[in-house]
């Protein structure tokens, strides 16, 4: 038997969540079930979208979350914000493991290695080649720090 794509696996996922009467979970679940059909639908046809597209939106979704709960904390509200961090902990089953500081530098010093890059006016050279390597993997906001970091001269950042 061929393996479940990312949609087939979130689809028996909530489904089992159903069953397990988990409330978190199928909150979570159909979240992203509504975010993959929206993104779908956009554009001129619906279509099925293709895991990598899948996690995308599941990454976009994870940040909300993660905003979210960061405003509810700061807000004093601890409810709303184990709510927040109980569907982030479903959301991230399905995306790859993060890079660590340490990686995404490595992986910014190949780029701008790459590009020649020489200062921070590069900066969007070295950006392009290394976002697709690193999406749904690290935000952009912490290898923008990294990159700039690496391109004013101070190494490390």
């Amino acid at each position: 038997m061929s393996e479940l794509s990312l949609i087939e696996r979130i689809d028996a996922d909530l489904r089992q969540a159903m069953r397990e009467k988990d409330e978190a979970a199928k909150l979570a679940l159909r979240s992203i079930k509504a975010a993959l059909t929206e993104a779908a639908k956009a554009g001129k046809a619906q279509r099925s979208l293709t895991d990598e597209e899948a996690l995308q939106v599941i990454a976009r979704l994870a940040k909300q979350r993660r905003e979210a709960m960061a405003e509810f904390e700061k807000a004093g509200r601890a409810a709303l914000a184990a709510r927040e961090e109980a569907e982030l902990a479903v959301l991230q089953r399905y995306l790859p493991e993060p890079l660590s500081p340490a990686e995404i530098e490595a992986l910014a010093r190949q780029a701008i290695q790459e590009t020649g890059a020489r200062s921070p006016r590069d900066m969007g050279k070295v950006m392009s080649v290394l976002m697709p390597r690193v999406r749904g993997r690290a935000e952009g906001k912490a290898v923008s720090q990294i990159v700039r970091g690496l391109l004013s001269g101070s190494g490390s950042p």
